[in-house]
Protein backbone atom coordinates (compact mmCIF):
# COMPACT_ATOMS: atom_id res chain seq x y z
CA UNK A 1 0.00 0.00 0.00
CA UNK A 2 1.28 3.48 -0.84
CA UNK A 3 2.25 5.37 2.35
CA UNK A 4 -0.03 8.32 1.57
CA UNK A 5 -3.01 6.00 1.08
CA UNK A 6 -2.32 4.24 4.36
CA UNK A 7 -2.03 7.56 6.21
CA UNK A 8 -5.31 8.66 4.66
CA UNK A 9 -6.98 5.49 5.91
CA UNK A 10 -5.59 6.04 9.40
CA UNK A 11 -6.87 9.59 9.45
CA UNK A 12 -10.33 8.45 8.38
CA UNK A 13 -10.36 5.88 11.13
CA UNK A 14 -9.33 8.40 13.75
CA UNK A 15 -12.32 10.52 12.84
CA UNK A 16 -14.81 7.65 12.72
CA UNK A 17 -16.82 7.35 15.96
CA UNK A 18 -16.99 3.56 15.75
CA UNK A 19 -13.22 3.06 15.41
CA UNK A 20 -11.04 2.39 18.44
CA UNK A 21 -7.69 1.64 16.85
CA UNK A 22 -6.17 1.54 13.39
CA UNK A 23 -5.47 -2.19 13.25
CA UNK A 24 -4.19 -3.80 10.05
CA UNK A 25 -7.69 -5.16 9.50
CA UNK A 26 -9.19 -1.68 9.82
CA UNK A 27 -6.71 -0.23 7.37
CA UNK A 28 -7.38 -3.05 4.93
CA UNK A 29 -11.15 -2.53 5.18
CA UNK A 30 -10.79 1.17 4.54
CA UNK A 31 -8.71 0.43 1.44
CA UNK A 32 -11.41 -1.97 0.22
CA UNK A 33 -14.05 0.71 0.74
CA UNK A 34 -11.84 3.26 -1.02
CA UNK A 35 -11.55 0.99 -4.04
CA UNK A 36 -15.28 0.17 -3.96
CA UNK A 37 -16.02 3.85 -4.49
CA UNK A 38 -14.96 3.50 -8.12
CA UNK A 39 -18.28 1.73 -8.77
CA UNK A 40 -20.45 4.63 -9.88
CA UNK A 41 -23.74 2.99 -8.79
CA UNK A 42 -22.57 2.17 -5.27
CA UNK A 43 -24.07 4.44 -2.60
CA UNK A 44 -23.20 2.95 0.81
CA UNK A 45 -21.30 0.09 2.41
CA UNK A 46 -21.60 -0.94 6.07
CA UNK A 47 -19.67 -3.73 7.79
CA UNK A 48 -20.56 -5.15 11.21
CA UNK A 49 -18.62 -7.82 13.10
CA UNK A 50 -20.33 -9.45 16.09
CA UNK A 51 -22.59 -6.41 16.38
CA UNK A 52 -19.82 -3.80 16.19
CA UNK A 53 -19.61 -1.55 13.14
CA UNK A 54 -16.03 -1.85 11.96
CA UNK A 55 -16.31 0.04 8.66
CA UNK A 56 -18.86 2.15 6.83
CA UNK A 57 -18.87 4.55 3.93
CA UNK A 58 -21.31 6.69 1.97
CA UNK A 59 -20.34 7.79 -1.53
CA UNK A 60 -21.16 10.78 -3.71
CA UNK A 61 -23.36 12.64 -1.25
CA UNK A 62 -25.41 9.64 -0.15
CA UNK A 63 -26.17 9.03 3.52
CA UNK A 64 -26.11 6.06 5.87
CA UNK A 65 -29.14 7.46 7.69
CA UNK A 66 -31.27 8.43 4.68
CA UNK A 67 -34.02 5.94 3.67
CA UNK A 68 -33.42 4.12 0.41
CA UNK A 69 -35.52 1.68 -1.60
CA UNK A 70 -34.17 -1.79 -0.77
CA UNK A 71 -36.27 -3.37 -3.52
CA UNK A 72 -36.37 -7.19 -3.35
CA UNK A 73 -34.04 -7.35 -0.37
CA UNK A 74 -37.32 -6.77 1.48
CA UNK A 75 -38.27 -10.37 0.65
CA UNK A 76 -35.99 -11.40 3.52
CA UNK A 77 -38.00 -9.10 5.81
CA UNK A 78 -41.27 -10.73 4.69
CA UNK A 79 -39.74 -14.14 5.43
CA UNK A 80 -38.87 -13.02 8.96
CA UNK A 81 -42.41 -11.75 9.49
CA UNK A 82 -43.87 -15.07 8.39
CA UNK A 83 -41.58 -16.83 10.86
CA UNK A 84 -42.70 -14.53 13.68
CA UNK A 85 -46.37 -15.04 12.73
CA UNK A 86 -45.87 -18.81 12.96
CA UNK A 87 -44.18 -18.45 16.35
CA UNK A 88 -47.11 -16.33 17.57
CA UNK A 89 -49.63 -18.95 16.43
CA UNK A 90 -51.11 -16.72 13.74
CA UNK A 91 -50.05 -19.22 11.08
CA UNK A 92 -49.70 -22.99 11.38
CA UNK A 93 -46.39 -23.36 9.56
CA UNK A 94 -44.83 -23.50 6.10
CA UNK A 95 -46.98 -26.48 5.08
CA UNK A 96 -50.22 -24.54 5.63
CA UNK A 97 -52.33 -24.20 2.45
CA UNK A 98 -52.91 -20.59 1.41
CA UNK A 99 -56.22 -20.93 -0.48
CA UNK A 100 -58.45 -20.97 2.64
CA UNK A 101 -56.83 -17.75 3.89
CA UNK A 102 -57.20 -16.02 0.53
CA UNK A 103 -60.52 -17.61 -0.46
CA UNK A 104 -62.28 -14.28 -1.14
CA UNK A 105 -59.74 -13.52 -3.87
CA UNK A 106 -59.65 -16.91 -5.58
CA UNK A 107 -60.82 -17.08 -9.22
CA UNK A 108 -64.41 -18.15 -9.83
CA UNK A 109 -63.21 -21.46 -11.27
CA UNK A 110 -59.76 -21.87 -9.72
CA UNK A 111 -57.17 -24.27 -11.03
CA UNK A 112 -57.27 -27.26 -8.63
CA UNK A 113 -53.55 -26.80 -8.04
CA UNK A 114 -54.24 -23.56 -6.17
CA UNK A 115 -55.48 -25.66 -3.27
CA UNK A 116 -52.04 -27.29 -3.03
CA UNK A 117 -49.96 -24.10 -2.77
CA UNK A 118 -48.44 -23.65 0.67
CA UNK A 119 -46.88 -20.79 2.57
CA UNK A 120 -43.55 -22.54 2.13
CA UNK A 121 -44.07 -22.67 -1.65
CA UNK A 122 -44.58 -18.90 -1.71
CA UNK A 123 -41.49 -18.30 0.43
CA UNK A 124 -39.24 -20.48 -1.73
CA UNK A 125 -40.64 -19.26 -5.06
CA UNK A 126 -42.03 -22.70 -5.86
CA UNK A 127 -45.74 -21.87 -6.13
CA UNK A 128 -45.77 -22.95 -9.79
CA UNK A 129 -47.65 -19.81 -10.84
CA UNK A 130 -46.46 -17.63 -13.70
CA UNK A 131 -43.81 -15.14 -12.60
CA UNK A 132 -44.89 -11.57 -11.88
CA UNK A 133 -41.35 -10.24 -11.85
CA UNK A 134 -39.21 -9.19 -14.78
CA UNK A 135 -41.22 -8.58 -17.96
CA UNK A 136 -44.56 -9.34 -16.28
CA UNK A 137 -44.12 -7.02 -13.31
CA UNK A 138 -45.43 -3.82 -14.91
CA UNK A 139 -48.51 -5.55 -16.27
CA UNK A 140 -49.26 -7.12 -12.90
CA UNK A 141 -49.03 -3.89 -10.86
CA UNK A 142 -51.23 -2.16 -13.45
CA UNK A 143 -54.16 -4.39 -12.56
CA UNK A 144 -56.87 -3.30 -10.15
CA UNK A 145 -56.30 -6.11 -7.66
CA UNK A 146 -52.79 -7.53 -7.32
CA UNK A 147 -53.78 -10.41 -5.05
CA UNK A 148 -56.54 -11.64 -7.38
CA UNK A 149 -54.30 -11.21 -10.43
CA UNK A 150 -51.55 -13.25 -8.80
CA UNK A 151 -53.95 -16.06 -7.89
CA UNK A 152 -55.45 -16.05 -11.40
CA UNK A 153 -52.08 -16.45 -13.10
CA UNK A 154 -51.62 -19.68 -15.07
CA UNK A 155 -49.55 -22.51 -13.65
CA UNK A 156 -46.16 -22.89 -15.35
CA UNK A 157 -45.06 -25.70 -13.05
CA UNK A 158 -46.50 -27.81 -10.27
CA UNK A 159 -46.53 -26.44 -6.69
CA UNK A 160 -43.21 -27.40 -5.15
CA UNK A 161 -41.55 -27.60 -8.57
CA UNK A 162 -38.80 -25.39 -9.97
CA UNK A 163 -37.99 -21.88 -8.83
CA UNK A 164 -40.16 -19.19 -10.43
CA UNK A 165 -38.92 -15.97 -8.83
CA UNK A 166 -41.95 -13.74 -8.44
CA UNK A 167 -42.77 -10.71 -6.32
CA UNK A 168 -46.41 -11.81 -6.55
CA UNK A 169 -45.55 -14.74 -4.28
CA UNK A 170 -44.26 -12.49 -1.51
CA UNK A 171 -47.15 -10.10 -2.06
CA UNK A 172 -49.53 -12.97 -1.39
CA UNK A 173 -47.62 -13.49 1.87
CA UNK A 174 -48.17 -9.83 2.74
CA UNK A 175 -51.89 -10.28 2.10
CA UNK A 176 -51.88 -13.40 4.30
CA UNK A 177 -50.10 -11.56 7.13
CA UNK A 178 -52.62 -8.74 6.85
CA UNK A 179 -55.57 -11.12 7.17
CA UNK A 180 -54.32 -13.29 9.98
CA UNK A 181 -52.80 -10.31 11.84
CA UNK A 182 -55.88 -8.11 11.64
CA UNK A 183 -53.79 -5.09 10.69
CA UNK A 184 -51.53 -3.94 7.89
CA UNK A 185 -48.18 -5.58 7.25
CA UNK A 186 -46.50 -2.25 7.98
CA UNK A 187 -48.30 -1.98 11.34
CA UNK A 188 -47.19 -5.52 12.19
CA UNK A 189 -43.60 -4.77 11.19
CA UNK A 190 -43.51 -1.66 13.34
CA UNK A 191 -45.06 -3.51 16.26
CA UNK A 192 -42.66 -6.44 16.05
CA UNK A 193 -39.40 -4.83 14.96
CA UNK A 194 -39.19 -1.15 15.87
CA UNK A 195 -39.01 -1.42 19.68
CA UNK A 196 -36.66 -4.41 19.75
CA UNK A 197 -34.36 -4.42 16.74
CA UNK A 198 -33.50 -0.81 16.07
CA UNK A 199 -34.64 -0.78 12.47
CA UNK A 200 -37.78 0.65 10.95
CA UNK A 201 -39.52 0.91 7.61
CA UNK A 202 -39.72 4.53 6.48
CA UNK A 203 -42.04 4.08 3.50
CA UNK A 204 -43.67 1.22 1.63
CA UNK A 205 -45.84 1.04 -1.49
CA UNK A 206 -49.38 -0.37 -1.27
CA UNK A 207 -51.63 -2.09 -3.78
CA UNK A 208 -55.06 -0.67 -4.75
CA UNK A 209 -56.65 -2.48 -1.79
CA UNK A 210 -54.14 -0.97 0.63
CA UNK A 211 -52.04 -4.13 1.13
CA UNK A 212 -48.36 -3.33 1.42
CA UNK A 213 -46.32 -4.71 -1.45
CA UNK A 214 -44.68 -7.83 -0.12
CA UNK A 215 -41.11 -8.07 -1.34
CA UNK A 216 -40.55 -4.75 -3.13
CA UNK A 217 -40.69 -0.97 -2.91
CA UNK A 218 -39.76 -0.80 0.78
CA UNK A 219 -37.65 2.10 2.06
CA UNK A 220 -35.35 1.94 5.06
CA UNK A 221 -31.99 3.41 5.93
CA UNK A 222 -28.83 1.39 5.28
CA UNK A 223 -28.27 1.33 9.04
CA UNK A 224 -31.77 -0.09 9.56
CA UNK A 225 -31.10 -2.81 6.98
CA UNK A 226 -27.85 -3.62 8.79
CA UNK A 227 -29.74 -3.90 12.10
CA UNK A 228 -32.14 -6.35 10.48
CA UNK A 229 -29.24 -8.42 9.16
CA UNK A 230 -27.58 -8.44 12.58
CA UNK A 231 -30.76 -9.97 13.99
CA UNK A 232 -30.12 -13.01 11.79
CA UNK A 233 -26.39 -13.01 12.48
CA UNK A 234 -27.24 -13.30 16.20
CA UNK A 235 -29.51 -16.27 15.53
CA UNK A 236 -32.74 -14.28 15.86
CA UNK A 237 -31.81 -12.54 19.11
CA UNK A 238 -32.26 -8.81 19.45
CA UNK A 239 -29.40 -6.81 20.95
CA UNK A 240 -31.41 -6.93 24.20
CA UNK A 241 -31.40 -10.72 24.23
CA UNK A 242 -35.02 -11.21 23.14
CA UNK A 243 -35.61 -14.15 20.77
CA UNK A 244 -37.61 -12.36 18.09
CA UNK A 245 -37.08 -14.78 15.19
CA UNK A 246 -36.70 -18.39 16.25
CA UNK A 247 -33.42 -20.17 15.55
CA UNK A 248 -35.48 -22.95 13.98
CA UNK A 249 -37.06 -20.51 11.52
CA UNK A 250 -33.66 -19.14 10.53
CA UNK A 251 -32.40 -22.68 9.95
CA UNK A 252 -35.47 -23.41 7.81
CA UNK A 253 -35.00 -20.16 5.90
CA UNK A 254 -31.38 -21.02 5.17
CA UNK A 255 -32.10 -24.59 4.05
CA UNK A 256 -31.61 -24.87 0.26
CA UNK A 257 -34.95 -25.69 -1.39
CA UNK A 258 -34.42 -24.76 -5.02
CA UNK A 259 -31.93 -22.97 -7.28
CA UNK A 260 -32.05 -19.83 -9.37
CA UNK A 261 -31.99 -20.59 -13.09
CA UNK A 262 -30.18 -17.28 -13.56
CA UNK A 263 -27.30 -17.64 -11.09
CA UNK A 264 -27.39 -21.25 -9.92
CA UNK A 265 -27.43 -19.97 -6.32
CA UNK A 266 -29.53 -21.94 -3.87
CA UNK A 267 -32.64 -20.33 -2.39
CA UNK A 268 -34.39 -20.95 0.91
CA UNK A 269 -37.21 -18.94 2.42
CA UNK A 270 -36.53 -15.41 1.15
CA UNK A 271 -32.72 -15.80 1.18
CA UNK A 272 -30.17 -16.70 -1.48
CA UNK A 273 -27.37 -19.05 -0.42
CA UNK A 274 -23.88 -19.39 -1.85
CA UNK A 275 -20.19 -19.52 -1.00
CA UNK A 276 -18.19 -16.27 -1.23
CA UNK A 277 -14.61 -15.87 -0.10
CA UNK A 278 -14.47 -19.49 1.03
CA UNK A 279 -17.37 -19.21 3.51
CA UNK A 280 -21.10 -19.84 3.37
CA UNK A 281 -23.09 -16.64 2.83
CA UNK A 282 -26.80 -15.95 3.06
CA UNK A 283 -27.96 -12.86 1.22
CA UNK A 284 -30.92 -10.74 0.24
CA UNK A 285 -30.71 -9.03 -3.13
CA UNK A 286 -32.72 -6.16 -4.53
CA UNK A 287 -32.79 -4.65 -8.02
CA UNK A 288 -29.98 -2.22 -8.67
CA UNK A 289 -27.67 -3.85 -6.12
CA UNK A 290 -29.36 -3.57 -2.73
CA UNK A 291 -27.45 -6.26 -0.84
CA UNK A 292 -27.76 -7.71 2.64
CA UNK A 293 -25.09 -10.31 3.42
CA UNK A 294 -24.97 -12.50 6.52
CA UNK A 295 -21.92 -14.69 7.18
CA UNK A 296 -22.87 -16.72 10.28
CA UNK A 297 -19.50 -18.46 10.71
CA UNK A 298 -17.73 -15.10 11.10
CA UNK A 299 -20.46 -13.11 12.88
CA UNK A 300 -20.28 -10.78 9.88
CA UNK A 301 -23.08 -8.62 8.47
CA UNK A 302 -22.57 -6.42 5.41
CA UNK A 303 -24.96 -4.04 3.67
CA UNK A 304 -24.41 -2.42 0.28
CA UNK A 305 -26.93 -0.06 -1.28
CA UNK A 306 -26.85 1.21 -4.84
CA UNK A 307 -28.65 3.34 -7.40
CA UNK A 308 -32.05 1.65 -7.64
CA UNK A 309 -32.49 2.63 -11.29
CA UNK A 310 -29.57 0.66 -12.73
CA UNK A 311 -29.73 -3.10 -13.36
CA UNK A 312 -27.29 -5.23 -11.42
CA UNK A 313 -27.57 -8.76 -12.82
CA UNK A 314 -26.93 -8.70 -16.55
CA UNK A 315 -24.33 -5.93 -16.21
CA UNK A 316 -22.14 -7.96 -13.85
CA UNK A 317 -22.50 -5.31 -11.15
CA UNK A 318 -23.99 -7.70 -8.62
CA UNK A 319 -21.03 -10.02 -9.13
CA UNK A 320 -18.66 -7.13 -8.44
CA UNK A 321 -20.51 -6.53 -5.17
CA UNK A 322 -20.03 -10.21 -4.35
CA UNK A 323 -16.34 -9.64 -5.06
CA UNK A 324 -16.20 -6.76 -2.58
CA UNK A 325 -17.79 -9.00 0.03
CA UNK A 326 -15.15 -11.61 -0.72
CA UNK A 327 -12.43 -9.07 0.00
CA UNK A 328 -14.16 -8.06 3.24
CA UNK A 329 -14.41 -11.71 4.28
CA UNK A 330 -10.70 -12.23 3.61
CA UNK A 331 -9.78 -9.15 5.63
CA UNK A 332 -11.86 -10.37 8.58
CA UNK A 333 -10.64 -13.98 8.39
CA UNK A 334 -6.97 -13.11 8.16
CA UNK A 335 -7.20 -10.69 11.09
CA UNK A 336 -7.64 -13.60 13.46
Amino acid sequence: MHRRTALGCLAALALAPWARAASPRDVRLQTILDDAGTLSSLETVLVSLNGDRIAERAYRGNSLSQPTNIKSASKSVISAMVGIAIEKGMLDGPDQRVAPILKTDLPVSPDPRLSEVTIGNLLSMQAGLQRMSGPNYGRWVSTGNWVRSALAAPFIDEPGGGMLYSTASTHLLSAILTRVGGKSTLALAREWFDPLVGFSIAAWERDPQGIYLGGNQMAMTPRSLLAFGELYTRGGLTNRGVQLVSADWIARSWTPRTNSIFTGDAYGYGWFLRSIGGVQVRYGWGYGGQMLYVVPSLGLTVVMTSDENNPSARTGYRDRLHGILGEIVTAVRTSG
